[in-house]
């Protein structure tokens, strides 16, 4: 457990710094708004596509993977909307309730990739990658479809394909994966350019990561802020890795499924909370545990899936 802590502490130091960089006032407020929709748009779906373009799929489990993982997403988003009645009982609004559900659905790809890179290098990027495009889509697809239900606004098929299809995350890992299995070689020049964005997407997308936490919103967290840690640290990562090991899936893959679903959840839900009518705040609240945990968590769950991994 102290190597795997050892080597995530980097990745974790670095949203530290984003922390106390958003603090530092000779910083401008602006940048971090210009920041986030940079890597929403430009870094992150850059390093998708460099990575997928590029991987070699060869010697993966395709099959399992995309059974494991998109299988324990949906287990995971029909358990959570089978429980809204529980929620609605216990006076949980329909905003508060669509944020439980995108804080324990989503995750940090930038924490994700930085970490496997660091622990199992570049054939851990490329499994991990594959397995971030199998369920980027349904992932987006159910919050999505929960936050155009559950957020009060106007709830138009048309409007919901549309954010669905027009995602640049989804469209950079469909292209991606294009390019891969058709064998498509993109200029060499380009692709360098490409590459370099996608080296700098990783530690920008950290610090970015922790310029969005909001750790006095953290200091005093309510129950449905402390259910939502739960299912996204515990819950999702015994559902998945769980999943994985039924279907044969073992050493380091298992781990690199495991690093997948537990790291915390996606600051980019926290955008669309405010953009559809979800509950902002608590997003913030709960991103902010759910990193500020994961420090201990993750490592945890690598220690006790590597006895499953052998």
């Amino acid at each position: 457990m102290l190597v795997v802590f050892e080597s995530t502490l980097p990745v974790f130091l670095l949203v530290v710094l984003g922390t106390l960089l958003k603090r530092w006032r000779k910083i401008d407020d602006g940048l971090w708004l210009g920041l986030e929709q940079l890597g929403f748009y430009v870094l992150f779906p850059a390093l998708l596509f460099s990575t997928l373009a590029q991987a070699d799929f060869g010697g993966m489990e395709a099959g399992a993977l995309a059974i494991a993982s998109i299988g324990s997403v949906t287990l995971m988003s029909a358990g959570l909307l089978l429980s809204w009645p529980l929620f609605r009982k216990a006076g949980v609004s329909a905003a508060s309730f669509s944020t439980v559900f995108q804080t324990s659905t989503r995750w940090n790809g930038f924490m994700a990739l930085a970490t496997a890179g660091k622990l199992y290098g570049q054939g851990g990027i490329g499994m991990l990658a594959l397995i971030m495009t199998l369920i980027i889509i349904p992932i987006n697809f159910y919050n999505i479809a929960i936050l155009i239900w559950f957020g009060g606004g106007a709830r138009h098929v048309r409007n919901f394909l549309l954010k669905v299809i027009s995602n640049p995350l989804i469209l950079a890992s469909a292209l991606g994966t294009i390019f891969n299995l058709y064998g498509i070689h993109v200029y060499a020049p380009l692709m360098e350019t490409i590459d370099l964005v996608a080296e700098a997407s990783l530690s920008l997308g950290l610090i970015m990561v922790g310029a969005g936490l909001r750790v006095t919103d953290a200091l005093r967290p309510g129950a449905i802020a402390l259910i939502s840690v739960v299912l996204k640290l515990f819950v999702m990562p015994f559902i998945m890795v769980g999943t994985a090991w039924l279907l044969g899936i073992e050493g380091e893959a298992l781990l690199v499924v495991a690093l997948g679903a537990s790291v915390p959840t996606a600051m980019n839900g926290y955008l669309l909370a405010k953009q559809m009518g979800g509950d902002a705040p608590l997003y913030a609240c709960v991103a902010t545990l759910q990193t500020a945990l994961s420090f201990l968590t993750i490592p945890l769950v690598l220690t006790l899936t590597s006895y499953a991994a052998g």
